[in-house]
């Protein structure tokens, strides 16, 4: 039986953990402010009006600071449907975009696997945490959090750092479910003449 998961990592000094998660915090704070300064200026527009050009890796940057930032949030469906409507070929923006979205989410794991205790004690983070304990099940919820558009995958993804679930469980199911969400609603946005 499997003992209740602790979200602070009990070897490590409470000082240096609060420390690495307000250091961590500030660097993701910046970037959110930075990304959303930068997409609000002159040469920010321009860029985004240019992004269609970039392909693949437009998607890739728009779905790693979209997925990155936890503050401020970035409207990544108006940025990339139009991105995928200007590419040659659908399946490499799809697995662009999948590949920058599991990269950015990996900062909710880095900032778990530093101890955070951030995650507020409800129900769904306790069941989380349970799941968190055994790899292949950590591997199977994360991969069912991150298909759908869901808030809640950013808990789970500080519950897989806390739990320390191997990172290429992690990224492997991520980005799994990242891939399956993207041939959606890409697909159907490009349907809908969105692009």
């Amino acid at each position: 039986m499997a003992r209740p998961l602790s979200l602070v990592t009990p070897t490590a000094p409470r000082r240096r953990t609060l420390l690495q998660v307000g250091l961590a915090s500030l660097v993701l704070l910046a970037l959110n402010v930075a990304a959303y300064l930068a997409l609000q200026s002159p040469a920010g527009q321009q860029v985004l009006d240019g992004m269609g050009q970039w392909s693949y890796l437009g998607a890739f940057l728009v779905m790693l600071v979209a997925n990155a930032t936890v503050i401020i949030p970035i409207p990544w469906p108006a940025l990339l449907i139009p991105i995928a409507a200007a590419a040659p070929a659908l399946w490499p923006v799809m697995l662009a975009s999948a590949l920058g979205s599991t990269i950015g989410e990996s900062s909710a794991y880095v900032i778990g696997r530093a101890g955070s205790s951030i995650v507020e004690d409800t129900r769904f983070a306790r069941w989380a945490a349970r799941q968190m304990t055994q790899p292949w099940r950590a591997g199977v919820v994360l991969f069912v959090l991150s298909a759908p558009l869901n808030p809640v995958f950013d808990v789970a993804g500080l519950l897989a750092g806390a739990a320390r679930v191997p990172f290429w469980i992690f990224f492997v199911a991520v980005l799994a479910g990242r891939l399956l969400r993207f041939a959606v609603l890409l697909q159907l946005g490009l349907l809908a003449g969105l692009g």
